[in-house]
């Protein structure tokens, strides 16, 4: 008996009364909506934003594998959820999720449907020219400060839905980001960037992780930005990088392996009020915590830290098939079992929204 008791206490502590109650499955709905900064973004110049949307399904709800590659030969293993199954309960506390450069929605759907399954309505993002299903461009690594504008668009497109709408709970809104989208999340939670400060840190530190290029996109050098930068096309974006996009309403941010902090100055980052997480592993190379994840920890009031031992920047992805093993290798490597590690961010990521939100 005393060892079921401990059980459910360490249960309550992770999933709210009424996941554990209804048994929840995590339902899936896709959308898009126009949002005209895209096309400068896009490969194909299309107007076009993509959305995942995970929500809680009742419990006899038929979840299939979510998976990413083709069907027969899949290169991570997501997870499962229940496309177009229905929603369970009213109102919904709900969260914006954001992906790294050169990620997806679907990347993170590990994340998204198991705060799905704890009663959260998750709103997840494809970041135009920035994203693993599309043709990653120069525009879209450049453009970052847009991401906000992505979250904005995706919730706003969601209130609108005759099916979704009504469960949008836009007094209880949380964030999530990973890696360029933990830079992302701050944007919406109301920190105003100054994209010299991330020029000055990058030139002074060519080698930081944040400044390499990256194994998604490895012709986008910081010369080759710069140069992007300086076009005409480019110049009216340029214009408006250090303006703020705070989304009205964000009360929690959960921060996974965030990067791109060098463009906040001090002062923004303090003047942060909401409870901010933050969820590093020690074993980071990309967004090496030392310059990253420490520093929000250090400047944002209040906020949390915690080190996962061993844990690498791509851990926070899915989870690789076999094959994918063999065919994306620097992605799926670690000394660390991602299973274990995204158990714990999922117990961690519940647990925060529960108080927070």
């Amino acid at each position: 008996m005393q060892m079921k008791g401990m059980l459910l206490v360490l249960l309550c502590s992770v999933f709210s009364p009424a996941a554990l109650a209804q048994g929840w499955k995590a339902g899936e709905q896709q959308g898009r909506t126009t949002l005209p900064s895209a096309v400068v973004r896009d490969a194909q110049q299309r107007d076009t934003l993509r959305f995942t949307v995970w929500y809680p399904a009742p419990a006899a709800s038929n979840e299939t594998a979510l998976t990413i590659g083709p069907p027969d030969a899949p290169l991570f293993d997501v997870g499962r959820s229940a496309v177009g199954a229905p929603i369970a309960g009213d109102r919904l506390p709900t969260l914006l999720l954001s992906h790294g450069n050169g990620g997806s929605a679907r990347m993170m759907g590990w994340l998204g449907t198991a705060l799905a399954r704890a009663g959260y309505l998750v709103i997840a993002v494809d970041h135009p020219g920035n994203n693993g299903a599309d043709e990653m461009t120069l525009a879209g690594s450049l453009l970052t400060w847009l991401r906000a504008e992505d979250l904005q668009a995706a919730l706003t497109a969601v209130q609108a839905d005759p099916r979704l709408g009504p469960h949008v709970d836009a007094q209880r809104l949380g964030v999530v980001g990973f890696s360029a989208g933990g830079y992302t999340a701050l944007l919406a939670a109301g920190a105003r960037p100054e994209l010299q400060r991330l020029l000055d840190f990058c030139t002074a530190h060519p080698d930081d992780g944040v400044c390499r290029p990256q194994q998604e996109a490895t012709a986008h050098t910081l010369q080759a930005r710069q140069q992007a930068a300086a076009s005409p096309q480019l110049q009216p974006y340029m214009a408006a990088a250090d303006q703020s996009r705070a989304i009205s309403g964000v009360r929690a941010v959960y921060l996974l392996a965030p990067a791109i902090v060098q463009a906040f100055a001090p002062a923004q980052l303090q003047a942060l009020r909401q409870p901010v997480s933050v969820v590093l592993g020690d074993g980071d190379t990309v967004a090496p915590p030392a310059t990253n994840g420490e520093v929000l920890a250090a400047q944002i009031p209040g906020a949390t830290l915690q080190r996962l031992a061993g844990v690498g920047h791509y851990d926070f992805l899915a989870t690789c098939t076999a094959l994918g093993e063999q065919r994306v290798g620097p992605l799926c490597s670690g000394p660390v079992p991602r299973a274990g590690t995204h158990r714990e961010v999922e117990a961690g990521a519940i647990a925060f929204f529960g108080r927070a939100l």
